[in-house]
């Protein structure tokens, strides 16, 4: 079936940099700050005479993100001054890049980058009925990163697996806390839809974006809007302008007309000088010092590990979950598939529901955890001994294998002793033996469950279960 209308979609994402000054001055970066004004002074304030100077540390994060994602890292690179007049911009103009950005290119999660530059951050306004309106300036001057794809995507869902790695990027090189709901992430998204899939249609701009569903949500509602004025004939009423988004609606809505790259009269920042970075810099060194990044880890942890993918997953996107599951797996004194798995799947089931239901959990050793998961593995202990003694050890810290010995979790292995557990339930229970023979194998869990409570769940559940099929089927 030919498809109807074609969506196109691009992104700007505005991430700001952990660093501990701010781009142009000497004051903190400081997004946790409770109080307004504090973090400021004349640079960032724009007080006559005061001279902005580079934060190298915000120009060498930039070109750590840029070598992660593939891009050219330019030698030559200015800032540039955009004009424009809102309250929360000091100076009346934003320190930002034009025509030479320090990035160019590149590629992450499938999605082709255009180019990726620095710029400082706005303050940040507050909107009260009966104060009227508030500024708060620490943010301005904030060391900004702007990242612009290509016009690459067409659907939600890449969009927002494409914001989600950027995030889960800046995190793994320590440039970034990216957390949206700070503002220390925002994202912008182009959309346009078109009948013809070589033809762009007329775009318009959702901004500031504040999470991961609801840049999946704006975009998704605009491709809706767009289609049905195309079908109504209305396509004419498609404007190149600037959409808000409200959560409550659950709906874009007209700000203002898009402005084109003129109405913003950029110049070249006369107070910076230009920078040659290639020379300012030593890429290889920087290059040396990036991490193992999210797309590499993945790859390692299914050819090492081989656990599933949603477990890997967690691992990539929680560093903290990540270093734990590998400092088990190091402990394993044989790297045994079976007892790799085993150890992923209690982390990422019970260890994460234990703190889930409880934030004050902490997780066992590394070395208890391990050897709790090697009794299982070499069945001394059942899924359920499992399960109880965990909480133990992160309150006790001792050997698992002691708690287990003196719960009577340690499962009993000893054929002869099972066979007459066996025998007796068998002769209490001969409907459910006629079930079996009669071709109802399934029944014979009822049988296993038994033997379970006469061993207070210590008898090894396979060998019950084999030893009573070998008794029924003589």
């Amino acid at each position: 079936m030919t498809q109807k209308y074609y969506p196109t979609i691009g992104l700007e994402i505005h991430a700001e940099l952990a660093t501990e000054s701010k781009m142009f001055c000497s004051c903190k970066n400081n997004p946790d700050e409770e109080h307004p004004n504090v973090n400021i002074c004349p640079v960032c304030m724009a007080h006559p005479g005061a001279l902005p100077t580079f934060n190298k540390k915000a120009i060498e994060s930039m070109i750590k993100i840029g070598m992660a994602v593939g891009g050219n890292v330019a030698d030559f690179t200015e800032f540039d001054r955009k004009n424009y007049f809102y309250p929360d911009i000091p100076k009346g103009y934003q320190i930002t890049q034009y025509k030479f950005p320090i990035v160019s290119g590149g590629e992450l999660a499938g999605v082709e980058l255009t180019r990726i530059h620095l710029e400082e951050d706005t303050g940040t306004s507050k909107h009260d009925a009966g104060a009227g309106s508030l500024i708060d300036y620490n943010r301005a001057g904030v060391p900004l990163m702007e990242l612009v794809t290509e016009p690459v995507i067409h659907d939600p869902e890449t969009a927002m697996r494409f914001a989600k790695e950027l995030q889960l990027l800046l995190r793994t090189l320590g440039v970034g806390h990216a957390n949206m709901e700070k503002g220390e992430m925002r994202v912008e998204a182009n959309i346009s839809i078109s009948p013809d899939p070589n033809v762009f249609g007329t775009k318009v701009e959702v901004k500031n974006l504040n999470s991961f569903s609801v840049v999946g949500k704006a975009i998704a509602y605009e491709i809706k809007r767009m289609t049905a004025l195309h079908e109504a004939g209305r396509a004419d009423e498609i404007v190149q302008e600037t959409r808000g988004w409200n959560d409550i609606k659950g709906e874009t809505f007209s700000q203002r007309t898009k402005e084109s790259a003129h109405d913003y009269r950029y110049f070249p920042d006369p107070d910076l000088p230009k920078l040659h970075l290639h020379s300012l810099f030593s890429l290889e060194e920087i290059k040396g010092t990036l991490p193992e990044l999210p797309w590499e880890k993945r790859n390692r942890y299914v050819s090492e590990y081989g656990i599933k993918p949603e477990d890997i997953e967690s691992y990539v996107t929680d560093i903290t979950l990540g270093a734990y599951f590998e400092k088990v797996v190091s402990l394993f004194s044989k790297k045994d598939a079976g007892l790799i798995i085993l150890a992923s799947n209690y982390i990422t089931s019970d260890l994460i529901g234990l703190q889930k239901s409880n934030p004050e959990f902490v997780f066992p050793t590394h070395e208890l955890f391990a050897e709790l998961i090697t009794l299982a593995n070499d069945g001394l202990l059942s899924s359920r001994a499992v399960k109880d003694i965990l909480p133990i050890l992160a309150s006790e810290n001792r050997s698992p294998k002691d708690i287990a010995e003196e719960r009577g979790l340690i499962q009993k292995n000893d054929p002869e002793a099972l066979k007459k557990i066996a025998e007796e339930i068998i002769d209490k229970n001969p409907a459910v033996v006629d079930q079996i023979c009669s071709g109802k194998e399934s029944a014979i869990m009822s049988l296993v469950g038994q033997m379970m409570k006469a061993t207070n769940g210590s008898a090894n559940p396979k060998l019950a279960q084999d030893i009573l099929r070998e008794i029924i089927m003589k």
